[in-house]
């Protein structure tokens, strides 16, 4: 038996019979025979029956072949006679090995094969890579999260805002029967004083202090200034964690920033920008008191609510107290939201007056004693032309200042409008000395003059009417 399985049909030993072949013919297959090497089927050569040589057949000993041309050239379409002895049916004629067809049965079991042999190899894939998975590979396990917080890095956002975000407070304050205004505010020491803006609190009956968590405190004003637009309050509660205030002196434009606030009464709300600018003279409040800021200018969104609440630098540190937006041409300060300009009163600043209000329930200004002519248009800003300009033993006079005069700089800042000389005055601290840069007759000079308290200049009033007075 030959066990090629892919051997031609008729390969086998001894080869079909002819029923098979007819058979096989009759299902429609070409029927196949052996290799032109093996004898016919019928008339088997044996050892025991030696071939006798050819001899003249009679037509009872070699019948004809019925497809076979007699001497005439036709071929017989009768069927022959089956009187001769031993008479078989002629078989077939054969195809040359390279021309036979591969059977039905044969292309079936080459495709059971191929299907069996890519089974195999997908699961051998399987299960090898299941066993070098299982014993060999250090592919860690994955776990499943838990709902402990997730650690952010020391100097991100997320850290800073959750490091400050317990100092933070909200504030509503109800003011008669107007209704309750929302503000913000911060820790600045750990026995319960609170720093915010004055308009926040100005006028308040009664003030609430929301902390983080939720928690309530009935707060009272401790002392507030129109001037700088700072108030401080104070809760019943010891162990709160102050915020740290850094030199805004240091502050360069392109400096990140963070604001923290309760916005729209949106409590804990935090937003992230730059500095945008510094020294940005601001003015806020209305004529009669009327607060002048040497501002931090950023686009971290600021809206109202966010009134109090603190600036913050990348390291969560005080550079600012939030306290303006600016509002488009046209849009009532009331509606207004952020574009992208909020203002803050200086750390520097900020810290000085809140330590005047807690020692003493006011604070003052520094000036040097000269009143400012609103009605010049010129380069930088004219002292009144008259014996009221300049106060008699202010710091000015001391210094050699003269009615008239006109500043243009001071500390090499140029002055371009009068609300500049003044928030770079106020933006010092009493003591402090300044440069001014005067223009007086053609000559340009530069006096320098020592800064006093408001409180101890008296400036006198013509007709009972206000000119800005430093």
């Amino acid at each position: 038996m030959n066990d090629n399985i892919f051997a031609p049909p008729g390969s086998n030993q001894g080869g079909p019979t002819p029923d098979e072949q007819r058979r096989v013919g009759d299902e429609g297959s070409v029927a196949t025979d052996s290799s032109p090497s093996e004898a016919p089927v019928h008339a088997h050569p044996t050892a025991a029956t030696p071939v006798q040589p050819a001899t003249a057949a009679t037509p009872a000993q070699a019948p004809r072949d019925p497809l076979a041309p007699d001497a005439q050239g036709v071929i017989s379409t009768a069927e022959p006679s089956h009187d001769g002895a031993g008479y078989e049916p002629p078989e077939p004629p054969q195809a040359p090995p390279s021309e036979r067809p591969v059977g039905r049965v044969r292309k079936r079991a080459v495709a059971g094969i191929a299907a069996t042999a890519l089974l195999l190899g997908v699961g051998g894939g399987f299960g090898g890579a299941w066993a070098y998975d299982e014993f060999f590979s250090s592919t860690p396990t994955v776990q499943v999260a838990t709902s402990d917080p997730v650690e952010r890095a020391e100097d991100s956002v997320a850290a800073v805002a959750a490091s400050v975000m317990p100092s933070v407070v909200s504030l509503e304050a109800s003011v008669g029967g107007i209704g309750t205004s929302t503000g913000s505010g911060f820790v600045i020491r750990e026995d319960g004083y609170i720093l915010t803006n004055n308009h926040v609190v100005e006028g308040a009956q009664e003030i609430t202090v929301v902390m983080s968590d939720g928690t309530e405190f009935e707060a009272e004003v401790v002392g507030a200034t129109a001037d700088y637009d700072l108030a401080v309050v104070s809760i019943d509660a010891q162990g709160l964690a102050p915020l740290t205030f850094a030199d805004s002196d240091e502050v360069v434009v392109g400096d990140d920033t963070i604001a923290v606030g309760s916005p729209l009464g949106l409590q804990s709300t935090v937003t992230t920008g730059i500095v945008s600018a510094v020294h940005r003279p601001v003015t806020a409040g209305d004529s009669s008191s009327t607060a002048f800021i040497d501002a931090i200018q950023t686009d971290a969104a600021i809206n109202p609510g966010n009134s109090g609440g603190p600036l913050l630098n990348a390291s969560g540190e005080v550079i600012g107290v939030n306290s303006a937006i600016a509002a488009l041409p046209g849009v009532s300060s009331s509606s207004t939201g952020s574009v992208g300009l909020g203002f803050a009163i200086p750390s520097n600043q900020a810290m000085r007056t809140a330590e005047q209000l807690i020692e003493t329930g006011t604070a003052t200004y520094p000036v040097i004693g000269v009143q400012l002519d609103e009605r010049y248009t010129g380069e930088g800003v004219l002292v009144i032309d008259d014996e009221l300009g300049v106060v008699a033993g202010g710091p000015a006079d001391n210094a050699g200042v003269e009615p008239g005069d006109v500043i243009t700089g001071i500390d090499g800042r140029p002055i371009t409008h009068l609300d500049k000389l003044v928030v770079a005055i106020r933006a010092k601290a009493v003591g402090d000395d300044v440069v001014l840069t005067i223009q007086r007759d053609g000559e340009e000079l530069e006096i320098r003059v020592t800064l006093d308290s408001s409180a101890q200049v008296d400036f006198q009033l013509e007709d009972e009417t206000t000119e800005p007075q430093e």
